[in-house]
């Protein structure tokens, strides 16, 4: 990876780019240190922590991949979540509104009208929920309640979350790798040192009082399955399942074309870590939301005890029988995990599309007839790997969980957080390969 960056920062082109993702990974962490103008931080504090302390695991996760915006209340407190939700609602409906579907299948145009749709569907996310976030604070005196209070709060909470939807664009289309990708990333590592000391000061220093024997064990523990997990990513990342391709042969004058073999690479981990985001979006919103509503101070009736089957910190297969029924919670994250597995890969690959390419151009799969027979064998052996896929990241998000339960032990960088950040990183890597490797083709090419 670091002689991949270095011959990369040797080539004019990749470094510009390099740079430019670089500077605008600085731009996004000082808008993290930046406080909502008229923020009080001390009533700011007393306002978060029992709803923190009331949400568990989701506040933990949401915190993190806002890069500890959230608990500061910075400009960017809100981040991409409202993109991310945004995406997540846009490309639900385009199964129901047929509309939004001719959109999806017009090519570059109708992605870009999507696009569109999704920036403003974006902003007035940010609008409702930083509205929402306005009253809060203004009932729990973190804001003055004069309207221009309500109105620095929302304009500045409702532009940092827009400006970051920017910022991932520009570093998409002038940078290095998925820009909004890249937003999570640099705000899950710069988590990781404050987790990491969190984690000793709870976990492993209290254990030195026993006996440096015990403590040992227990940070041998965390390296094992910190590597473990990682190994795991990186192999499910690079997992391809190859379909042979045979192509005819046609005769032009006296000469014979064709005869060629190939193959169609399909990724067993298709749809990347955006089941794992969609996932962990959806069951945030309701934990979220009713700690807002109850100002951390316990909700009763029905949304309560959603909340409860939804907060990852009850998730343990090994509590009580009476806490039990909680991990129900963990069977729906695995659930969701898996529907948007299969969901994100019907968009993104199209398999009768693939069939009818391979038509005309005189291929076809060894023993499978071309057309109809094609696809259905390409939807077969997709919705086997797609399975494999989801099991993989399946694993990884819940392993924390089980080791959580059978050692006491919490790791916050490992589960959701890992598979962001190894992902992002590999994909990265393979982009400056692709690009360094075009470049050594165009110049053969000149030569």
């Amino acid at each position: 990876m670091f002689t991949t960056l270095k011959n990369a920062f040797k080539v004019k082109e990749i470094r510009v780019k390099l740079l430019f993702t670089l500077a605008m990974l600085v731009v996004i962490r000082i808008g993290s240190q930046l406080p909502v103008p008229g923020i009080d931080s001390a009533a700011l504090a007393k306002y978060l922590d029992p709803l923190v302390n009331a949400g568990g695991g989701a506040f933990d996760f949401f915190d993190a991949i806002t890069g500890g915006s959230f608990t500061t209340m910075s400009i960017f407190a809100l981040n991409i979540n409202p993109y991310i939700t945004s995406s997540i609602i846009i490309q639900l409906l385009t199964i129901a509104i047929p509309k939004l579907e001719e959109l999806q299948r017009d090519g570059e145009d109708g992605r870009k009208k999507l696009t569109t749709i999704t920036r403003y569907l974006t902003v007035g996310l940010a609008l409702l929920q930083s509205t929402a976030m306005a009253i809060s604070f203004a009932s729990n005196r973190v804001i003055g309640k004069q309207w221009y209070s309500y109105a620095i709060c929302i304009v500045a909470l409702t532009a940092g979350s827009a400006f970051l939807m920017w910022v991932g664009e520009q570093i998409t289309e002038h940078g290095i790798g998925n820009g909004i990708s890249i937003v999570l990333t640099i705000n899950i590592i710069s988590r990781i040192p404050e987790d990491l000391k969190t984690l000793y000061d709870t976990k492993v220093a209290p254990r030195f009082d026993n006996g440096p024997a015990t403590a040992i064990l227990i940070i041998l523990i965390i390296i094992a399955i910190f590597i473990g997990m990682v190994i795991l990513v990186i192999i499910l990342n690079d997992a391809v399942r190859n379909i042979p391709v045979q192509y005819s042969k046609n005769v032009r004058g006296r000469r014979q074309m064709g005869a060629a073999s190939s193959s169609i690479p399909l990724k067993v981990n298709t749809s990347g870590v955006i089941p794992i985001i969609f996932a962990q979006s959806l069951l945030q919103l309701p934990i979220i939301i009713t700690s807002f509503v109850t100002n951390g101070k316990g909700a009763t009736g029905v949304w309560a005890e959603i909340s409860r089957y939804m907060n990852s910190g009850n998730w343990c297969v090994f509590k009580p029988i009476s806490e039990l029924k909680y991990s129900v919670g963990l069977l729906v994250y695995i659930a969701l995990v898996i529907f948007f597995a299969y969901f994100y890969t019907s968009i993104t690959f199209n398999p009768i599309m693939v069939a009818d390419n391979l038509k005309r151009q005189g291929g076809f799969i060894p023993g499978i007839r071309p057309g109809k027979p094609t696809s259905d064998y390409l939807n077969k052996v997709l919705n086997y790997i797609v399975f494999i896929g989801a099991v993989g990241l399946i694993i990884v998000c819940t392993l924390p969980y089980v080791f959580s339960g059978v050692f006491n032990v919490s790791v916050a960088t490992t589960g959701t957080s890992l598979i962001i950040v190894v992902s992002v990183t590999i994909e990265t890597i393979k982009q400056v390969e692709s690009m360094m490797l075009v470049r050594n083709y165009k110049g053969f090419l000149e030569n």
